[in-house]
Order: structure tokens, then C-alpha cells, then sequence
């Protein structure tokens, strides 16, 4: 009897939920893995009987291995259903489906084998899956996919299975009209061996990711579909040596143009190489020859379609930057890493939006909606140190978040509370967008973090919102990064490092596209201020056109004992071939 009294009390969220008549529940942290553990390995079945619930999220369970009967019975108003860094695999047995509300499905990072009739995503026949929009199974073991995974989600729209064993795509998943609304198509770091032709027939596709496969071939085909416009194939060994230089350093434009006039030898891309494109030529090759001679540009042909990072270590760097950090952070927010980046260009045409879209989407990837992780940028001219990594009581806490007033943080989590209430009402639904998404995380914290710089200003309130005092504007090329974490070192490290690639690569991509710049009033007036020598040398220098200078920062405790230094020799060890770390 004591056991059975006490059993309710071992899930305080759905005590929470089935009283409030909540549509949102989110479950995770460290007494998650013996609570469902002592579940064998499943949900509780009480969770199935809360049918309200329009968003569900179990991450980072490592017990977790199967989410347990009843979920379609018991949740058919189910929106979206996040089950991602578990231990689910080989399989889903019971399938999941049918969920016929379902529009969001993330299993990334489990051991998912594969998806077999009665043991996968749920049946094809009425389709399982009819709404559902988004599938997520990035960071799995996966062999092959379901052959009837169209039928099953015939409304897909993005489809991300970066990161798996995959060696084919099924052929059903290309038949004609079998996912007319896909747009989205990401399945980098696989085994595939051939991309068939009729990959013309997704005609709603805009972007496909097949990066670091085994390709050999891409299909003509390809440059048939009406909207497609970013594609990736780097680190694939193709045939057609020429396509394969494309491939790393041309803009999509040009690869489907190469594709659609037959490759090498093709009328339309000879015809135009016999015009100005072949005197450009003649003149680069002029240019390479004198540099040759003056003794520079040795290793031009190979870097050219390298992106370059080079470490500036704490010994070379005259005025490193340094982050303090309070033992009260340790019950809050403990982990913190820290780098510097000099020569970024956000000017030209779209290249902060991009960057800021990077950052978007590496929070709701990497950063798994910031509950594992949180990135946070700054102008680095406005950032001023020594900086303190500390917790503060909510009604201590100062911020100008950006876009608002100042506030205590205690106010601002109170107007972003009644913010989300509104939307709700607004939006007769449960789940609300922008920094609403993350109050949750706060919950139960007697203190907040923060960083402070010199002058006393919080310029950091994670995971919420950074400080309108250092944030980046178009003329930003100097940059200071931080992530935080309530989970471990080690994803910091990985979060920074996926976030320096992306920047090289957005980098690059600006650089190649030479789009206008279009800066704003406001940000036209940051030019009166006086340039920093980054932005004064921000011509392609000695290490290439794309070289983006990453400096060391240390974060030490306020007796000054090392707690850990960004980028150290560990880190950028798992840089793609494509890019080339100078140390």
C-alpha cells in the first residue's frame, strides 16, 4: 500500500498537468533515467492518459528504450512529440501511429536500426502519419528507411536523416507525386552509394544535403527541379573531377547549370566559357604564374576550396579575454566555454540574416531548444573585460534584452509569462514562439545566470536573451562567443565547434556571392565609430580569402586556477576535409 500511495508523487509533471489541463509537458533532467528505468525502460502508462496534451518532449533519457503502448490511443491530439538523445532502438515496437494530428516528430539522436511494419513510424494504409510535417531522425544507426514511408507521411515536408548508416533512399520515396510538398531533404554523413533521377519528381524540393557520402554520380536529373536551391555533395568522391571542385567551392546556380548542359563537354557551359569566362581564366592563370614567382600562393590550387581557422593562443594574444566565474553558477548553470572571432563579414546583402539562421537552427538542432545547451553572440567592440560568469537572485539581475527596455530579470520573466499567455489566447493553441519557448528552463532556479563585463552591465541572461548593449549588427567582424550548459562540458565544446564551422562556411559563402550591401539607419550610423583593425584589414590576407581568426579564451575561477581554455588542441579535431585548422 505504501508503494502504491507513494508511486503518483514519483511523477510531480503529470500530477501537474492532468490538474492544470496542460497541452505542453516536457520531461528531463537527472531523475528522469531511474524514474524510467523503474518503468522498464518505458513511459508511465498514467502519461498516456492525459489526451489534452498538444506538445510532448522526453530528451536525454538514456533508459529510455521504447515509448510503450498506448501513446496513439492515448494522446490523439498530439501536435508534436520530441523523443530525442534516448536509447530508443532497435526498433519502435509498438510503432508509434496512428497519430493523426501529429506534425512534428523528432527521434534524433537515438540507436534506431530500422523502421519495419509494426515496429516504425505506424501504418501506410490509412496513412499513419497524415499531417505530419517535420521528421527528424538525424543521429541514428539506421540501415535503411521504411519503404512505405511516403504513404505513412504523404504532407512531409522537411526530412532530416543526417548521421546514419544509409546506403540507398527507398525508390518509393521519389515516385511521382508520392511527397509533393517536400522541401527539405538532409542526409549528410550516410553510406549512399547513387542518387536516383527521379529525385526530379520532388518538385517542392529547396534544399537537399548529401554531404560526406559515397556518391560517385549526382543525376542530371537534379537540375529539374523547379525550386531547388541550395544543394551540398562536398566530401563525395565524384567521377567527374571538375563537378567535384564545383561541388566545394561553386554556388548552387552554377552546379544545376554544369548538370543541366550534360556536364564537361556540354554545349551551353562551353559557350559560355569561349566568352569572357575564358579570359578570366587566361587572366587567373597570369596571376597564379606571378605569384608563383614572387613565392606566394605555393599551396593555392589546394586551398582555395578550404575553409581556413587559425588559433591565436593565449600567449601570442596581447590582450586575451578572460572569463571569471562565481562557484554560484554551479547550482544553476555550471558549464562555460568562451572563443573570440576576428574577420567575420555580416555587411553584404543577407549575411547577417544567414548568420542568425545559423544560430536559430543550430539551437534547435544541437542545442535540442536550448535544453542542452545555449549560444550567445556579441559585438565584441562593445564588450568590455574582464567578464564574470555569475548568479544572481532574479530581483538583482539588471538586462537590457534585446529589443526591450531595461529590466530585473524577475519583471522580464513575468512579461514574457503574460506575453505567452496572450499568444495562447491569440492563437487558441498551446505552444507559443520566440523567447516564450524558453521559460521553462527556468523553473525552480532561485538564481539566474548572467554574465557581466567590466563596467557592471549583464550582457548575457542565458538561456533566455543576450543584452542589447553588444549586439550585432551588419558592420560586426569581431566577435564574442559564449555557450553555457546545465548538462556538461563537453557539449559546449561541441556546440562551439559546429557554430566556427558554420561561420567559416558563412563566410565563404559571402564572399563568393559578392552580393550589395543594405545597411539599415541605424546600423549606418555605427560607421561614424572608429573601425576596428579588423574591419580596416579585412581584405583576404596570407591565410586565403575565407580565414576567419579564432582566439583562445580562458575561463578561470576568481582565485584565477584554469578551469578550461577555448579552443585547446582537442578541439576542431573533428573539422571536416574541407577545412583545414592552423594551429
Amino acid at each position: 500500500m505504501a508503494a502504491a500511495a507513494a508511486a503518483p508523487e514519483a511523477w510531480p509533471e503529470l500530477d501537474l498537468a492532468e490538474r492544470e489541463r496542460r497541452r505542453e509537458l516536457l520531461l528531463t533532467g537527472p531523475g528522469l533515467e531511474e524514474r524510467v528505468r523503474a518503468a522498464g525502460g518505458r513511459l508511465p502508462p498514467r502519461l498516456f492518459t492525459l489526451p489534452l496534451l498538444h506538445y510532448l518532449e522526453v530528451s536525454g533519457c538514456g533508459s529510455l528504450r521504447a515509448p510503450g503502448p498506448g501513446l496513439a490511443e492515448g494522446l490523439p491530439r498530439l501536435h508534436s512529440l520530441v523523443l530525442r538523445r534516448n536509447a530508443l532502438g532497435p526498433g519502435l515496437s509498438p510503432g508509434l501511429g496512428p497519430l493523426p494530428a501529429l506534425r512534428v516528430l523528432d527521434l534524433s539522436g537515438n540507436a534506431l536500426e530500422a523502421l519495419p511494419p509494426g515496429a516504425g513510424l505506424g501504418p501506410a494504409e490509412p496513412p499513419g502519419l497524415p499531417q505530419l510535417q517535420s521528421l527528424n531522425l538525424s543521429g541514428n544507426r539506421l540501415r535503411e528507411l521504411p519503404a512505405d514511408l511516403a504513404r505513412c507521411a504523404p504532407r512531409l515536408q522537411t526530412l532530416n536523416l543526417t548521421g546514419n548508416c544509409l546506403d540507398a533512399f527507398p525508390a518509393e520515396l521519389f515516385r511521382p507525386g508520392a511527397l509533393p510538398l517536400l522541401s527539405e531533404l538532409a542526409a549528410a554523413d550516410n553510406r549512399l552509394r547513387e542518387l536516383s533521377p527521379d529525385v526530379a519528381h520532388l518538385s517542392a524540393l529547396k534544399m537537399l544535403d548529401l554531404a560526406n557520402n559515397q556518391l560517385s554520380e549526382i543525376p542530371a536529373e537534379l537540375a529539374d527541379c523547379p525550386k531547388l536551391k541550395e544543394i551540398h555533395f562536398r566530401g563525395n568522391k565524384l567521377r567527374d573531377k571538375r563537378l567535384e571542385k564545383m561541388v566545394s567551392s561553386c554556388q548552387t546556380k552554377s552546379i544545376l547549370e554544369y548538370l543541366r548542359a550534360g556536364g564537361r563537354g556540354g554545349g551551353r557551359c562551353r559557350g559560355k566559357a569561349d566568352g569572357s569566362e575564358r579570359e578570366d581564366s587566361r587572366k587567373k592563370r597570369r596571376e597564379r604564374k606571378q605569384r608563383r614567382e614572387s613565392g606566394e600562393g605555393e599551396e593555392e590550387a589546394a586551398d582555395t576550396a578550404k575553409l581556413l581557422l587559425r588559433v591565436l593562443h593565449v600567449s601570442e594574444n596581447p590582450t586575451p579575454l578572460t572569463v571569471r566565474v562565481s562557484p554560484e553558477v554551479r547550482e544553476v548553470r555550471p558549464y562555460f566555454v568562451g572563443t573570440v572571432v576576428r574577420g567575420m563579414n555580416l555587411e553584404p546583402g543577407n549575411a547577417l540574416r544567414r548568420f542568425l539562421t545559423s544560430q536559430t537552427k543550430l539551437h534547435e538542432d544541437l542545442c535540442e531548444k536550448r535544453t542542452a545547451a545555449t549560444i550567445a553572440t556579441h559585438d565584441l567592440l562593445a564588450v568590455r573585460g574582464p567578464l564574470l560568469y555569475a548568479a544572481r537572485p532574479p530581483q538583482d539581475l539588471k538586462i537590457v534584452p534585446l529589443g526591450r527596455k531595461e529590466a530585473k530579470a524577475k519583471e522580464l520573466v513575468r512579461q514574457l509569462q503574460l506575453e505567452a499567455e496572450e499568444q495562447r489566447k491569440q492563437k487558441k493553441r498551446q505552444t507559443v514562439s520566440g523567447l516564450h519557448r524558453y521559460l521553462h528552463l527556468l523553473d525552480g532556479k532561485e538564481n539566474y545566470p548572467c554574465l557581466v563585463d567590466a563596467d557592471g552591465d549583464v550582457i548575457s541572461f542565458p538561456p533566455i536573451t543576450n543584452s542589447e548593449k553588444t549586439k550585432i549588427k551588419k558592420t560586426t567582424c569581431d566577435l564574442f562567443l559564449e555557450v553555457t550548459s546545465a548538462t556538461s562540458l563537453q557539449i559546449c565544446k561541441d556546440i562551439m565547434d559546429a557554430l566556427l564551422l558554420k561561420m567559416a562556411e558563412l563566410n565563404r559563402y559571402t564572399l563568393e556571392n559578392k552580393e550589395e550591401g543594405s545597411l539599415s539607419d541605424t546600423e549606418a550610423d555605427t560607421l561614424s565609430e572608429p573601425p576596428s583593425d579588423s574591419q580596416k584589414n579585412a581584405t583576404p590576407g596570407k591565410d586565403g580569402p575565407c580565414a576567419l581568426v579564432v582566439e583562445q579564451v580562458r575561463v578561470v575561477d576568481l582565485e584565477g586556477t584554469l578551469k578550461v581554455v577555448y579552443p585547446s588542441k582537442a578541439d576542431l579535431a573533428a573539422a571536416p576535409p574541407h577545412v583545414t585548422v592552423l594551429r
